[in-house]
């Protein structure tokens, strides 16, 4: 009896349980998920999303879950949500050999992973994967704003984070995904006015979840804007929320009364309802 193991996506144990829907055996075991009887396989998935598959022959479930791997390189951006803090855009390119040194991190989409685990994994990855990283702080950020939108700006930032992973591997591969927050043809039309456009390039919703290049970016951008936004709370003595809910504008406030409306260009992104909100952009 053959016997593989692999620890599952969320999206792939979507796909499991959709498509063995009529197989599932609940177990009452604390720490089986489900078992799965099949014709020819017994798949055993576990609460901590690693699933056994047990069969005369498992060839196919682990092309289907285990598909072999092939060079790529993605980009992601974090900090586009948040009031307070930089831009980071990140693009990462993964080998074939990378990827065996880096698989038994579990590396998702940074949006799925806390901070404690990505303060953990990145550093790691970061020894072990070619990677160009782009930081806008928010004065620079803020001057920007002023002649770009943010997908412009995001746009702008891809495409320098591309050029400088080429230099670095001296040639992209095939296969290069952007996580995809505008249609391909407003994309390059953000940069045409730019001197050198990467152009071979795939642009895909949810990336992040589908390519592994993508989500480590993805790691590797959120574990720089994590840096960034320590030191600036150090500067400043001060604890800065994240995201832009009801706590960034109790924060504004704050921030305002002990630095000055004027210090907010050096900590937040200006063009956000909050600070029309709180009356800071007079």
């Amino acid at each position: 009896m053959a016997t593989f193991s692999i620890s599952l996506t969320d999206q792939q144990i979507h796909q499991l349980k959709t498509n063995y829907q009529g197989m599932i055996k609940q177990m009452g075991h604390p720490t089986i998920d489900t078992v799965f009887e099949l014709s020819d396989c017994k798949i055993t998935l576990y609460k901590s999303k690693k699933a056994v598959f047990q069969g005369k022959d498992v060839s196919t479930y682990q092309e289907m879950f285990q598909p072999k791997f092939t060079e790529h390189s993605g980009s992601d951006e974090v900090g586009t949500g948040d009031y307070f803090g930089p831009v980071v855009v990140c693009a990462c390119y993964v080998s074939k050999e990378s990827y065996l040194k880096i698989k038994h991190l579990g590396i998702q989409d940074s949006k799925q992973l806390d901070d404690t685990t990505i303060r953990n994994i990145a550093p790691t990855l970061m020894e072990e994967v070619p990677y160009s990283v782009l930081i806008v702080d928010n004065a620079k950020y803020n001057h920007i704003h002023k002649q770009h939108n943010l997908n412009a700006i995001k746009a702008l930032l891809h495409n320098q984070a591309y050029k400088h992973l080429e230099k670095k591997i001296k040639q992209l591969p095939e296969l290069n995904v952007v996580d995809q927050f505008a249609p391909e043809n407003l994309y390059y039309n953000y940069l045409k006015n730019e001197k050198e456009v990467i152009r071979k390039l795939h642009f895909e919703t949810k990336a992040e979840s589908k390519y592994l290049a993508v989500a480590c970016a993805s790691v590797i951008a959120r574990y720089t804007f994590l840096q960034v936004f320590d030191n600036m709370e150090e500067i400043y003595d001060f604890t800065f929320p994240k995201g832009s809910g009801d706590l960034v504008d109790q924060a504004i406030v704050q921030f305002v009364k002990r630095f000055g409306k004027d210090k907010l260009n050096e900590v937040a992104k200006l063009h956000f309802k909050n600070t029309q909100k709180r009356g800071c952009n007079e």
